[in-house]
C-alpha cells in the first residue's frame, strides 16, 4: 500500500468505530458474526487465494483510477458529532440484527488482493458509523446502522424522520442515539421516500402506530407507495427470496474473500420489519407541504431507481435529498433478485429536473451513502450520475440498432473514459454489463434474432450433447484447468458450466468451476456480482446448507396486502396439473371491507374478478379481511375460523378442498445447479392459503 492510500484510510479512521475497539471486543469474543481471526486465511476449506492475473488486474484498476481525488473521504467525515460505544445491535428475537465489527478487516490498512481496488475503496468508505450533522442545528443522519441512513429533520417541536431503515431495532437505536445527544424530541412525521423496504420497515422503531391513525403523526410518502411497496415480489416471492440470498451472498463470511459491502451500506439489518400506511400522500410533479415549521418541496420521481420514489427540496436551507435516485454508485437497472427492468432514460430525465428546478443547492444527501456540499461540487455529481443514466440507454439502443444484441452488448458497451474517472458513476451496486443487457431487454426482449434461441433446449438437456461432442470430463477437465491457468476465467466456466450441468455428482467439476467462479468475484467492481459468483462458488463446493426455510411475511405487509393480490398468488401457488378436470365457483365475501369475489376454477386455471357473486356459486366463504389476515399469515386455518364462528361456509365444501389439494408450498432453497442442495427445506410451519413471501432483502435494491 502507497503513501496517498495509507493516507486515504487515515482520512475515514475518524468517521468510523475504531480499529482498537473493534479488535478489543473480537478478542473478547463478543461477535456472533462468522468471521476469520486471520484475514489472510480464507474461509472455506476449499478457497483459493486470488491468482496472478486477478491482481494484475486489481494493480491495472489502481493504475487507471483517480485514487488521489479524496473527496468522498472528506466528505464522508463531515460533521461527525459522535461514534455510539456500540457495534452490534440486537434484535427482540435475540439474534445480532446489526454487525459493524465484523466488518473490521477492512479498518486494517491493508490491500487485499482478493477484492478489487475500487470496491474495496467503497468498502471503507461504508464503515461510517455514527451521528452526522448535514445542515447546522437542522439536518441530522445516522448512518451505519443498516443498509440506509436515517435522517433527522429539527422541526418546530419534534423530529421529521426520512426513511426509517429496515428494521425496527435498528431505527429504534438510532433515534435513541440522536436523542442522546442531541436533546430529547418527539418524532412528528415520517417520510418514506420510495416503496423498498429499507426505507419503511423499520418505522415502528419511531413512531407508534395510534398517533399515526389519529392524525398526531404524519407519514408522507409518495402516491402509490403502499401498492407499490407489497406488489413488486409477491408473485415471484419465493424466487426472489432465492436469488436474493446469492445477490447479497448470505453464505459468505465477511472476509477479504467473501462478503465486504453491499455498495449503498454494508448489509442489510435482520430485525423486526413493519409497515404503517402513509396518511399523506404527495401526488403532483413537484408539491410544497410545510411539516413542523419546516418547509419542503417533494419531486416526485416515479419509474426510477423504485416504481414510485420523490427527492425533496428544504428551499430555506437549500439541501437537496437525493432518496435513492443519486448515491454515490450508479444503481441497478436490473437487480439480479429479480424485478421489471428499469427505465434508465426517465431516470436520467428525473436527476435533470432537479438539477434544473434546483439551481441553487448548496448541499445534497441521500439515503445512502454520504452528503456533498458545494453548488459546484453538487453539480459535478448530478451530471456524473445523470450522464451516465443516459449514455447508457442511449448508446445500448444505438448499439442494437446496429445489430448488437443481447447476448453481445456487454463485452462491446463502453462508458465514456471522462464519466469512468468520475467516483460517482462507478458501478458498486449496479454493474454496467448486467445494466446494458437489460435495456436492451427493456425495449426489444432477451430473443437475439436468432431462431435457435427462441425455443432453446433447457440446459440440462444441451448440456449432455455439448459434453459429448467435446469428448467427456475427461477433455473437458484438463481444459478447464489449462484455461484457469491461462486467467481466461470465463471461458472455463463457459465448458466447465455445461459440465457440471450434466454431471451433477462430478465434485472435481463443480471445485473447477468454483475456481473459475471465484477469481471472477475477486476481480468484480460491483458488490452484487461480486456476492453471486463467490455464493455459487461456495454452493457448488459445498451445497446449499440444509434446513434453509421460508419465512412468512410480517403482519404488516399481510394487513397492507390487497385481497385480490392474495387471490392471485394462490393462482400462482395452484399447480395446474392437478386441477385437470376441476370446475367450480367459490363466492368470497369480506363483510368488515365490504369486499365480494368471485373465484373460479375452469380449464385447470384459477382466477377471481371484484365485484361480482353467481348466485348458483358452489360455495360461498364469509369472513372479515381480519380474520383472512389470520389464513394468510398461517396463524389460523379456515377451519379454526369457522370453528369459532368467525368464517361461514356455504353450499358444497368439495371445491374448497379441491382447491387445497393443488396448492404447493414454495421453498427458497431450489438448486442454480444440480446437485447442490444438501437436504431439501420442510415447510412443516406452513398452511395452506398462507402466504409465503419474504421481503426483508428484495426491496432492498
Amino acid at each position: 500500500m502507497d503513501l496517498l492510500e495509507k493516507s486515504l484510510i487515515r482520512t475515514i479512521g475518524a468517521a468510523v468505530v475504531s480499529v482498537a475497539a473493534f479488535f478489543a471486543q473480537a478478542a473478547a469474543g463478543e461477535s456472533d458474526t462468522a468471521v476469520g481471526a486471520d484475514a489472510s486465511q480464507h474461509f472455506h476449506r476449499e478457497g483459493k487465494v486470488p491468482s496472478r492475473f486477478t491482481v494484475e488486474l486489481r494493480n491495472g484498476v489502481k493504475r487507471q483510477l483517480p485514487f488521489e481525488d479524496q473527496r468522498d473521504f472528506e466528505e464522508n467525515k463531515r460533521g461527525l458529532i459522535a461514534v455510539p460505544p456500540f457495534q452490534k445491535i440486537m434484535a427482540d428475537a435475540g439474534n445480532v440484527a446489526w454487525d459493524m465489527q465484523s466488518y473490521s478487516f477492512l479498518l486494517e490498512g491493508k490491500d487485499f488482493d482478493s477484492i478489487n481496488p475500487s470496491l474495496q475503496r467503497q468498502a471503507i468508505l461504508n464503515m461510517a458509523y455514527g451521528l452526522y450533522e448535514v445542515v447546522p442545528g437542522r439536518i441530522y443522519q445516522v448512518r451505519g446502522f443498516d443498509l440506509a441512513n436515517i435522517t433527522f429533520i429539527k422541526g418546530d417541536t419534534g423530529w421529521i424522520v426520512f426513511d426509517p431503515l429496515t428494521a425496527a431495532e435498528t431505527a429504534r437505536a438510532a433515534l435513541k442515539f440522536a436523542n442522546e445527544k442531541l436533546g430529547s424530541r418527539p418524532v412528528v412525521a415520517v417520510i418514506y421516500s420510495h416503496s423498498h423496504i429499507d426505507h419503511f420497515g423499520g418505522v415502528r422503531g419511531v413512531v407508534n402506530e395510534a398517533d399515526v391513525q389519529s392524525g398526531k403523526v404524519k407519514i408522507i410518502a409518495p402516491e402509490g407507495f403502499l401498492q407499490e411497496a407489497i406488489s413488486e415480489n409477491i408473485f415471484a416471492g419465493n424466487a426472489m427470496t432465492r436469488r436474493s440470498r446469492i445477490q447479497y451472498g448470505t453464505l459468505l463470511e465477511r472476509s477479504p474473500f467473501g462478503h465486504v459491502d453491499q455498495a449503498i451500506g454494508k448489509n442489510v439489518a435482520a430485525g423486526s420489519v413493519g409497515l404503517i400506511p402513509p396518511n399523506v400522500s404527495i401526488t403532483k410533479d413537484f408539491e410544497s407541504l410545510t411539516v413542523d415549521g419546516v418547509k419542503m418541496i417533494f419531486q416526485n420521481t416515479p419509474d426510477t431507481e423504485a416504481p414510485v420514489e420523490m427527492n425533496t427540496y428544504f428551499p430555506e436551507w437549500k439541501a437537496f435529498w437525493g432518496a435513492e435516485n443519486v448515491t454515490a454508485t450508479i444503481h441497478n437497472i436490473y437487480t439480479l433478485r429479480g424485478a421489471p427492468v428499469r427505465n434508465a432514460l426517465n431516470w436520467s430525465k428525473e436527476i435533470n429536473k432537479a438539477l434544473y428546478n434546483f439551481p441553487d443547492m448548496e448541499v445534497m444527501f441521500a439515503s445512502h451513502s454520504w452528503p456533498r456540499w458545494g453548488n459546484a461540487r453538487i453539480q459535478e455529481v448530478l451530471r456524473a450520475q445523470r450522464d451516465l443514466y443516459a449514455n447508457m440507454n442511449n448508446q445500448v439502443l444505438h448499439l442494437a440498432n446496429e445489430g448488437v444484441t443481447i447476448n453481445e452488448v456487454q463485452n462491446v458497451y463502453r462508458v465514456p473514459p471522462s464519466l469512468q474517472r468520475q467516483w460517482a458513476a462507478r458501478s458498486y451496486h449496479g454493474s454496467v454489463e448486467v445494466n446494458a443487457r437489460a435495456i436492451i431487454n427493456r425495449f426489444i426482449g432477451y430473443w437475439d434474432g436468432n431462431p435457435t434461441t427462441l425455443i432453446p433446449l433447457s440446459p440440462r438437456d444441451s448440456a449432455p450433447l455439448y459434453v459429448e461432442m467435446m469428448g467427456g470430463a475427461a477433455k473437458i477437465i484438463p481444459k478447464g484447468r489449462e484455461l484457469i491457468g491461462q486467467g481466461k476465467y470465463l471461458q472455463a466456466s463457459e465448458i466447465l458450466n455445461r459440465l457440471v450441468l450434466a454431471e451433477p455428482s462430478n465434485q472435481v467439476a463443480r471445485n473447477l468451476l468454483a475456481d473459475a467462479f471465484e477469481q471472477i468475484g475477486y476481480q468484480r467492481e460491483s458488490s452484487s456480482v461480486r456476492n453471486a459468483f463467490l455464493n455459487t462458488a461456495y454452493e457448488l463446493r459445498s451445497g446449499i446448507p440444509s434446513g434453509v426455510a421460508a419465512s412468512s411475511t410480517g403482519p404488516d405487509v399481510i394487513r397492507a396486502m390487497t385481497t385480490e393480490q392474495w387471490l392471485d398468488y394462490l393462482a400462482i401457488s395452484m399447480d395446474s396439473r392437478k386441477a385437470e378436470g376441476m370446475k367450480f365457483t367459490i363466492n368470497l365475501i369480506t363483510p368488515d371491507t365490504g369486499e365480494k369475489f368471485l373465484i373460479e376454477m375452469s380449464n385447470s386455471t384459477l382466477t377471481n374478478i371484484k365485484g361480482f357473486q353467481d348466485p348458483k356459486a358452489d360455495l360461498t366463504i364469509t369472513l372479515n379481511r381480519t380474520d383472512l389476515n389470520q389464513v394468510m399469515m398461517g396463524s389460523k386455518s379456515f377451519e379454526a375460523l369457522e370453528a369459532e364462528g368467525k368464517a361461514q361456509f356455504g353450499g358444497d365444501r368439495r371445491p374448497f378442498e379441491q382447491l387445497r389439494s393443488t396448492l404447493v408450498q414454495f421453498t427458497p432453497d431450489f438448486e442454480v445447479f444440480p446437485g447442490t442442495r444438501n437436504a431439501r427445506a420442510t415447510p412443516a410451519a406452513t398452511k395452506p392459503f398462507q402466504m409465503i413471501v419474504q421481503p426483508a432483502i428484495m426491496f432492498a435494491d
